[in-house]
């Protein structure tokens, strides 16, 4: 599979619960042109809504929990693969994490968190460690959850390692612009790589989500953009377009012979 077809689903806020949020993407599935998606991409945490305090911990689940199985199962029967958030429950602890299942419904990846931003999730989360690569056809994939993306150094450890596309669901607060609709195309740029990159839309309590879902080229051009309202981008991925991206502009091997 030298393309890849991608969907991201950018949820409203304004979802409660596991139960609301699972009807909403059976719905949305139902309506999709699926037979034409290969992978559906979802926000941070979208399972439960990411502004949720100690509710978090009420409705997290394992990584084969509940709700993990009947995602599965969403994606052998609409044979696609689909790749969502969730609060983990693990050996006592709780991660803010994200894993994606194929169109078998076997899992392909599991993501917790590297990096928790100031504010409540340092209180709820324990931090992650590491990040794994998966193939999804003939792409090379990793996620990064949110604030995990704004560190140039995750993205060119991943694209160090070969990885095409990198995975971002987010819960990108409004005031925050400027990682959205600068920092994530130059993230694909600067290592000429595909970025998809998943918000939520509309409100969560006192939070107001930003939206502007995007993907992103590997030449920093934008594929698709969504507004501020809840909403599903399209766009077709193909994969000589990272060789081309990165021999056009070799940032990945000329940065080895800086000399400080």
């Amino acid at each position: 599979m030298r393309e890849l077809r991608l969907a991201i689903a950018q949820s409203s806020g304004e979802l409660e619960g596991p139960e609301e949020r699972m009807g909403w993407l059976e719905t949305k599935l139902k309506d999709l042109p699926y037979q034409q998606i290969d992978l559906l991409l979802l926000p941070e945490l979208f399972l439960t809504g990411y502004n949720k305090g100690k509710k978090l911990l009420e409705w997290a689940e394992a990584n084969d929990g509940p709700y993990a199985k009947r995602i599965s199962d969403l994606c052998k029967e609409f044979n696609l693969a689909i790749h969502y958030g969730f609060p983990e429950r693990l050996d006592g602890k709780l991660y803010n994490s994200a894993q994606c299942f194929d169109a078998r419904g076997n899992c392909l990846n599991i993501h917790r968190k590297l990096i928790l931003p100031p504010g409540f999730e340092g209180d709820h989360f324990e931090a992650g460690q590491g990040c794994n690569i998966f193939e999804l056809g003939d792409f090379k994939v990793a996620t990064l959850i949110c604030y995990d993306a704004e560190f140039p150094e995750t993205f060119r450890h991943m694209a160090d390692q070969g990885v095409e596309l990198v995975l971002v669901p987010t819960a990108l607060g409004a005031q925050w612009g400027v990682v959205a609709k600068k920092l994530i195309p130059t993230r694909a740029f600067e290592n000429g790589i595909y970025v998809a990159y998943a918000n939520q839309a509309g409100r969560e309590g006192d939070m107001n989500y930003l939206g502007a879902s995007c993907i992103i080229a590997p030449n920093g051009g934008e594929l698709a953009r969504a507004g501020q309202d809840e909403e599903i981008i399209f766009a077709t991925l193909q994969r000589d377009a990272v060789q081309k991206a990165q021999e056009r502009l070799p940032y990945l091997s000329d940065v080895k012979r800086i000399k400080f």
